[in-house]
């Protein structure tokens, strides 16, 4: 089947416009495991804005003869993009939104490269390194507000879920655009962009024009949830563990919404952080949240998270169905807490230096067949090590589910085999199977075919 596709050349905005040579010669440079592949796909998943395909695997062959390639001219560069989603262009010109994303795109792809890799500054073995390495990536995106009172709510949920679980998080955008406050999302379709939608008719209404829509993503689910055009804010890190940080540094609270797997992968990393004995008394609030008819979803979420990290865990969150104001409500008082504490303690507002993130949560996880197989699962360990463990498992589901290198070793090796606790694992098939059975782990329009197996 042929797709719709166009070719352009495009002007940059802002210090983009111009590249040193090294830079353009490293764009240049199509040869296997060069720059070029990393900003290539992610450009691509941008121009793909709109979409409802969410298989980075598919999407990459859907558009093989895709290019991108940087122009040199006199007065700085271009873009010179060819055979790229039609869907991007109005009239033959780039959508704004979409333009402003792929040079999000190009900054941050060039700024990792020269400035956070191979680069002594930035000690990425340890865990004051990696946090140093994200605030320098966001400081750089430009997305810090020195000058704000907390407000930026993050909003996780699912990128294929059902109407009404969509027009629930609209609305709950819209009672946080209201109290003016901010959001922050993985950057997709979905539940990334019902809570901005909301909150733009919210912000309207209060004649708010500053409101910050921030899409956080990273390269390797970028293609699967191509950023909404709603994002007015976009920074890409290098990996999915600087994106879960780069969430919980920068937020001021998180909404979860019905999701599938990796809403829970989501919901596994907070609750790990704040597990973390360091956190016991830092206030953050953390609300699930859906229509009723997603009840049983988060139900299952809760006797999971029960069951095996314990009534500890269970306390640092609240569910609510079915109450928008009341959503609003609490996490507006929440943020009031936060606020307070970070300036009793001398915390910025903008960035979290105090909460605690333990290096099992930021060292970077490779989901290969080995590393699967070889995760801890079992209950003989610390909360928040095994939440980290948990999280891993998930994560590798979603690799095997959507991203396109876990596509692959999934029809090139088979599917994850799975360890532990032999009641644990039986939890896990359970809420897997849950999900299975709600239609949460549905790829496109293909019927779901497990990327995993549980060993019991």
């Amino acid at each position: 089947m042929k797709y719709p596709v166009t070719d352009a050349l495009i002007s940059p905005v802002g210090r983009m416009a111009m590249l040193s040579r090294n830079e353009v010669e490293k764009l240049l440079d199509t040869s296997t495991g060069g720059l070029y592949k990393l900003f290539r796909n992610c450009s691509l998943a941008v121009l793909n804005s709109g979409s409802n395909l969410d298989d980075g695997k598919e999407l990459l062959e859907r558009y093989q003869s895709f290019s991108i390639r940087v122009i040199p001219q006199e007065r700085g560069i271009k873009l010179k993009v060819k055979n790229a989603p039609s869907d991007a262009f109005v009239d033959g010109r780039m959508i704004k939104g979409i333009s402003e994303h792929l040079f999000a795109v190009l900054r941050d792809v060039i700024y990792v490269s020269d400035e956070i890799n191979d680069n002594p500054t930035f000690d990425l073995e340890t865990s004051s390194g990696i946090t140093n390495a994200v605030f320098h990536i966001l400081r750089n995106a430009s997305i810090l507000k020195v000058n704000h009172d907390p407000r930026m709510v993050v909003c996780w949920g699912g990128h294929s879920i059902k109407r009404s679980e969509y027009d629930y998080t609209k609305e709950i955008g819209y009672q946080l655009g209201l109290r003016k406050l901010d959001i922050c999302t993985g950057c997709g379709p979905g539940a990334m962009k019902g809570p901005m939608k909301g909150a733009t008719i919210g912000h309207a209404k209060q004649r708010n024009s500053n409101g910050q829509y921030l899409g956080v993503t990273e390269p390797g689910i970028i293609a699967a949830e191509s950023p909404n055009a709603i994002v007015n804010d976009l920074v890409i890190l290098p990996d999915i563990e600087k994106r879960l940080e780069a969430f919980i540094r920068v937020g001021h609270g998180i909404l979860v919404f019905p999701g599938g797997v990796g809403t829970t992968e989501e919901i596994l990393y907070v609750l790990g952080v704040l597990l973390h004995p360091d956190n016991k008394e830092m206030p953050f609030p953390l609300i699930l949240t859906g229509p009723t008819e997603a009840a049983d979803y988060f139900n299952n979420i809760d006797e999971f998270i029960t069951a095996t990290l314990g009534e500890e865990a269970r306390q640092r969150y609240q569910i609510v169905i079915d109450d928008p104001v009341k959503v609003a409500r609490l996490m507006q008082a929440g943020i009031e807490e936060v606020r307070d504490f970070r300036k009793q303690h001398g915390d910025a507002y903008y960035f979290n230096w105090l909460i605690k993130i333990d290096d099992e949560f930021q060292r970077p996880f490779v989901p290969t067949h080995e590393n699967m197989a070889n995760l801890r699962l079992d209950t003989d360990q610390d909360k928040h090590l095994l939440a980290a463990n948990l999280r891993r498992a998930f994560s590798g589901v979603v690799a095997g589910n959507v991203k396109d290198e876990g596509v692959r070793a999934i029809e090139q090796h088979g599917n994850f085999q799975l360890h532990g606790d032999a009641e644990l694992m039986r939890r896990m098939d359970a809420l897997l199977s849950s999900f299975v059975d709600q239609g949460r782990m549905k790829i496109g329009s293909k019927k779901y075919q497990p990327c995993y197996n549980i060993v019991l």
